[in-house]
């Protein structure tokens, strides 16, 4: 059975960062011993390294996140996890991922954060929690759709939240 999604307004960047926020407190929530895997889409400037940045925040890291733009990833580990932030912007093909190693990143309880996850191709496994941001007239828009049992569980803990 498929769970309904998820819409979530944020107003400015602090509230992008607080959705960010609840989306930490949901994957600690839902106690995951797997490997997770977050995609964020959007439009360049639709706040997805902002979102990100509120989850790193509540997961401990001080100081702003680092945008792995040109890295394609930035490494921390929080709240006793490998978390790794991915943006494949400038990916130019799919192949370039084995060098990478992101698939590698995917033991234990990680977390990967992937922005621009459709430029993984099939080199990446779907995302269990999909983001899509987007410009609206309030603000910018964040769907929330699961795609795993465990996208399920976290989605349900923020769902739960509610704040």
């Amino acid at each position: 059975m498929r769970e309904p999604g998820l819409r979530l307004t944020a107003s400015d960047p602090d509230e992008t960062r607080a959705i960010g926020a609840r989306l930490a407190g949901a994957l600690l929530a839902a106690g995951l011993r797997e490997p997770f895997v977050v995609g964020l889409t959007g439009d360049l400037g639709a706040g997805k390294t902002t979102l990100v940045g509120g989850l790193l925040a509540a997961l401990g890291h001080e100081g702003p996140a680092r945008s792995p733009t040109y890295s394609l990833v930035e490494p921390y580990r929080l709240a006793g996890r490998d978390v790794h932030h991915c943006d494949l912007y400038r990916l130019r093909d799919p192949g370039e991922l084995e060098d990478l190693g992101l698939r590698d990143l995917l033991a234990g309880s990680s977390i990967l954060l992937v922005e621009w996850p459709e430029r993984a191709g099939d080199r990446l496994r779907e995302p269990d929690l999909n983001l899509h941001l987007e410009y609206t007239d309030a603000g910018r828009q964040v769907a929330v759709a699961a795609s795993s049992e465990a996208g399920r569980q976290v989605l349900s803990a923020l769902r739960f939240d509610g704040t």
